[in-house]
């Protein structure tokens, strides 16, 4: 931070004002609503198909990577291994990076735009998927089967009520991801509202910025309301087998109308698509390719970022929550949440970059802005939960409403959100590669170089070593992850015997 205020200037700080006072007065022109309105739509449209399909993929990859039912039907355990380290590459490379690669060998296409998320998105939730169901006691399958029932029978009765508050959860969330992921993508020239946000922002026109802006800002909130509705556990408690019809029914229904209304838009697909022959360079060139480049400063910077990043992403949401008690003050917070989440790290490292020259400490302070709003939001939700039992006691004993909140409140979620902000590094890592190419740092802006030049050995050699840091990231993560749930259940095993 301190670095950055020093570099300010007073031009810069100007259009920053500019910026922010344009909030109030957004353009009412009809050609920029209708512009903002259609580029929302298209938005949606791909991420709802890439949802559908990553959450129907999710699901079938999740149940051949589960470990239980391999044994279940009695099938080698190697076959789960194989899809599970086969789907760490693409769940490591971020939604960009793919969109990215397919755009040199296809040209533009709304084919990239959908690919590339269903792709990491697939990945993600399989991951997740074949984890919770390896999480299922197999007692209950055998069980199931002795009654006569037949092996799919079986399956379907014992995996649905398991599996279908998952979806509820984890599922749903990844549409809002998905929002966000198209969002982003259309920053990159592949259509949207993302591309309408940096038009405008590139030609200074913050009025029709904020158009785009606050559409999208009111159809991430309503989303987020109709999420926090569906996700209620009286829909799916005891009625299993109805919500789970009603939610295939409406997937399908969603797709389809998806696919209508980006006809209706004039996207099509098949558009644009041919196919640019890549010839793998040789052994030599890998070779120069791998001397030229400073490998060490690239994955200092890469590292330094994410680590950065994820101190204010992580740290920020405590401080914030334990200071502000008023509800006037937790709605504004709120507010200022959402709009942390759906304002793209690129456009607002392009804003900073107005008023200030380019260095980690701003494409840091970016995304951890971003990832600010997520684990805000997190935290805000599961401690709104909790019952006032515990604060109150705390603020009786003349505690003050920091402290109550800090020792009533946040250490009951302290575990949970550590836990879930471990994960959320490795997001933090994965998005460094999108950030870094706009901000000039670390890997991403190597491999936007890379590509400009059609320097594939690069590319590639640049794509390898991105995919190892972030799986090593994720491997120390999971372990990191495992002790804090082992100190979570040793807790909860104390309270049991007290």
């Amino acid at each position: 931070m301190a670095v950055i205020i020093g570099n300010l200037h007073l031009g810069g700080l100007n259009t920053l004002f500019r910026f922010f006072i344009s909030s109030f007065t957004p353009s009412l022109n009809s050609q920029v609503l209708q512009s903002a309105w259609n580029g929302l739509q298209v938005t949606f449209g791909f991420a709802i198909l890439a949802w559908s399909l990553s959450l129907f993929l999710g699901v079938l990859l999740g149940l051949l990577g589960s470990y239980n039912l391999c044994s279940f039907f009695n099938i080698s355990p190697v076959i789960a291994t194989v899809i599970r380290r086969t789907l760490t590459v693409p769940r490591a490379i971020h939604e960009v990076l793919w969109g990215l690669l397919i755009l040199q060998i296809c040209g533009l296409s709304p084919w990239i735009a959908l690919v590339a998320m269903t792709i990491p998105y697939t990945a993600h939730m399989a991951r997740v998927f074949s984890e919770q169901i390896d999480n299922i006691s197999l007692k209950e399958l055998i069980a199931i089967k002795l009654t006569g029932s037949r092996n799919l029978e079986s399956l379907i009765t014992a995996i649905t009520p398991k599996i279908i508050p998952i979806i509820a959860t984890f599922g749903f969330y990844r549409l809002e991801c998905a929002v966000r992921g198209a969002t982003l993508l259309g920053i990159f020239g592949l259509g949207g509202i993302g591309t309408e946000l940096q038009l405008s922002l590139m030609s200074l026109q913050f009025n029709q910025m904020w158009t785009s802006l606050w559409m999208l800002f009111i159809s991430l909130f309503l989303l987020e309301k109709a999420i926090e509705w569906i996700q209620q556990p009286k829909f799916y408690i005891n009625n299993t087998g109805v919500y789970t019809i009603t939610f295939i029914s409406s997937l399908i229904f969603s797709i389809l109308i998806s696919l209508l209304l980006l006809n209706y838009l004039g996207i099509n697909f098949f558009e644009g698509l041919h196919f640019t022959p890549i010839h793998p360079p040789n052994f030599y060139r890998f070779i120069e390719a791998f001397k030229s480049l400073n490998w060490v400063q690239l994955i200092l910077d890469t590292l330094i970022l994410t680590f950065v990043a994820s101190c204010i992403a992580i740290g920020l949401p405590p401080l914030i929550f334990m200071n502000v008690h008023s509800n006037i003050g937790q709605g504004i917070v709120s507010i200022i949440l959402i709009l942390l989440r759906l304002m793209p790290a690129p456009l607002v490292i392009i804003l900073l970059l107005l008023s200030t020259t380019p260095s980690t400490s701003v494409v840091a302070l970016a995304l951890g802005l971003q990832n600010l709003g997520v684990l805000g939001r997190i935290l805000r939700d599961n401690i709104n939960k909790q019952g006032d039992q515990l604060f109150n006691s705390v603020l009786s004993t003349g505690a003050t409403n920091s402290n109550a909140w800090l020792y009533g409140r946040f250490i009951q979620e302290s575990i949970s959100y550590l836990s879930y902000s471990i994960y959320r590094t490795d997001i933090i890592l994965r998005e460094t590669i999108v950030v870094g190419a706009v901000g000039g740092v670390g890997l991403g802006w190597q491999l936007q170089e890379s590509l400009s030049s059609f320097a594939w050995e690069e590319v590639i050699l640049i794509s390898i070593v991105f995919v190892c840091i972030t799986l090593i990231g994720e491997s120390i993560n999971e372990q990191m992850q495992k002790a804090l749930l082992g100190i979570k259940r040793t807790n909860q095993f104390s309270m049991l015997k007290i």
